[in-house]
């Protein structure tokens, strides 16, 4: 399991990486977790990397579980998807984020609030749940119609043409009273 604090800071490193001549090497391996980053790589629909960053961020090989505390900002720019929130869980496996702590989420000025929100990565699709007695708020911008059918303006329509009665009915028929 790789683990990095926050009490680490990027100052400290450089200044052991300048000292000792083995530590950049250590340094190089470290520095993603160094600014409390992860770039992991989707096989979602557009693909892309999506990056978290967070005050500490453990990762475990094992389950394929990237865990991030504090402070938590989710970029994946290939589906413009920004989001904060206090903690977040990346299952690689299942390829789905877990939001959650006053989880905000941003696409393509689309936003969402909420307690809880799952991300489900391959079918693009957010699940927000609320806090007990809360509701989970969503604004949406509804896009315009790129190409409205035009409408169409009637011409001079042709009258239409009534045949006029005869003077006198056929005997056959009958008299009209």
């Amino acid at each position: 399991m790789l683990s990095w604090r926050s009490h680490f800071s990027v100052r400290t490193l450089v200044g052991l990486w300048a000292s000792v001549w083995t530590l950049p090497f250590i340094a190089l391996s470290l520095l993603p977790f160094s600014i409390g980053a992860v770039q992991a790589q989707s096989a979602g629909q557009s693909g892309g990397a999506i990056q978290l960053r967070a005050s500490q961020v453990e990762a475990n090989s094992n389950s394929g579980v990237v865990t991030a505390i504090g402070n938590v900002r989710i970029d994946y720019p290939s589906r413009q998807i920004y989001a904060t929130s206090a903690q977040a869980q990346y299952y690689s496996r299942e390829q789905r984020i877990v939001l959650s702590g006053d989880v905000y989420v941003d696409q393509q000025g689309n936003t969402l609030q909420a307690e809880t929100i799952t991300y489900l990565i391959e079918e693009g699709r957010f699940v927000a749940t609320p806090s007990s007695g809360e509701q989970v708020n969503a604004v949406y911008f509804l896009p315009e119609d790129p190409d409205p059918a035009p409408r169409v303006e009637p011409s001079n329509p042709t009258p239409l043409s009534i045949p006029t009665p005869p003077d006198e009915l056929p005997a056959e028929l009958g008299s009209i009273n």
